[in-house]
């Protein structure tokens, strides 16, 4: 029996081939279609504050994980090679997902690193001197400029947004960090000078030192990322330092276990106390640290005590 093919079908098959052709093209490398992408959660928290509902954002790293080895899924992958726009922290942060990210850029996807443009700072000591260091969001400071780059690049890469919208999100927002900055400084500021020294269990708060008047004495692990190990001769080297400076506090991740401090405070001969930080990812709602504000508030309160003796 000869089908008919009456006008009614034909558009109808029309139709049908229109969507397989957009789903296709939706599902090409570098052409889009799955909102912003961000890398971490702490700029995946900055980056929704500056686009607020105009676009979708994705953030790869879950709460609590770690930026240096977190890893993503193949459907994830995939997220990151069809986004209109990506945003990563760069500068060797995102160890676990380097190659994804490399991978989208070259599938042409608009990507913004941007620890490489804030005015990176180099590490000051051990393993990593000389290198950039990627932690710049200890930083609120930096952090505006961070905001400024994401406005203008949702604002020029990701279509349909309200661009006034957008920078009306982003200067809301800067104005809440530079508070921040401002609550920060004199927290740290009524601290006695002789008290502003920072042992870590890895090298995270650099810019946190710059911009307060801090001195670094070291880190347990003498690298800027957490998957290096320290060997029994930088433990002794930090310990006499420790000792020498008369520091009786050290700060750890709130991840990340403290046996290395209890070690180095058994090598030092002192007692040392270890007080938990969020350094380098946001917690679960309800954690302390939910989002970049909160994370900076819980971290300043946590150091002014720690180290005024309160």
């Amino acid at each position: 029996m000869l089908q008919r093919h009456t006008p009614a079908a034909r558009a109808r098959a029309a139709a049908t081939a229109v969507g397989l052709l957009a789903a296709l093209t939706a599902c090409a490398p570098g052409t889009g279609g799955e909102g912003i992408v961000v890398t971490t959660n702490i700029l995946g928290d900055i980056t929704r504050e500056v686009v607020g509902g105009e676009a979708a954002v994705t953030v790869l790293m879950k709460p609590d994980a770690d930026p240096h080895s977190f890893g993503i899924s193949a459907r994830e992958a995939a997220t990151l090679e069809n986004a209109d726009l990506v945003v990563h922290n760069g500068l060797g942060l995102e160890e676990g997902i380097a190659r994804n990210v490399a991978a989208a850029e070259e599938a042409g996807v608009p990507a913004l690193e941007v620890g490489a443009n804030v005015d990176p700072l180099p590490y000051a000591s051990d393993e990593s001197e000389g290198e950039p260091d990627p932690h710049f969001w200890t930083d609120p400071e930096r952090v505006l400029t961070a905001v400024d780059l994401i406005t203008e690049h949702v604002v020029e890469e990701v279509e349909g947004v309200d661009a006034e919208a957008v920078r009306a999100n982003a200067e809301a927002y800067a104005v809440r960090v530079a508070e921040l900055d401002a609550w920060m400084a004199g927290e740290f500021g009524a601290l006695p000078e002789e008290n502003r020294r920072l042992v870590t269990n890895h090298h995270v708060f650099g810019y946190l030192a710059d911009r307060y008047g801090f001195e670094v004495i070291g880190a347990v692990i003498p690298s800027g990322t957490t998957l290096a190990s320290p060997s029994t001769s930088d433990l002794k080297d930090l310990s006499d330092a420790v000792a020498e400076a008369g520091v009786s506090t050290v700060f750890a991740d709130s991840s990340q276990p403290d046996r290395l401090v209890t070690v180095m405070a058994e090598e030092a001969g002192v007692e040392i106390e270890v007080v938990p930080l969020f350094s380098e990812s946001l917690s679960r709602e309800g954690g302390g640290a939910a989002t970049y504000l909160e994370m900076m508030r819980a971290n300043t309160e946590a150091i002014a005590a720690g180290l005024g003796g309160d």
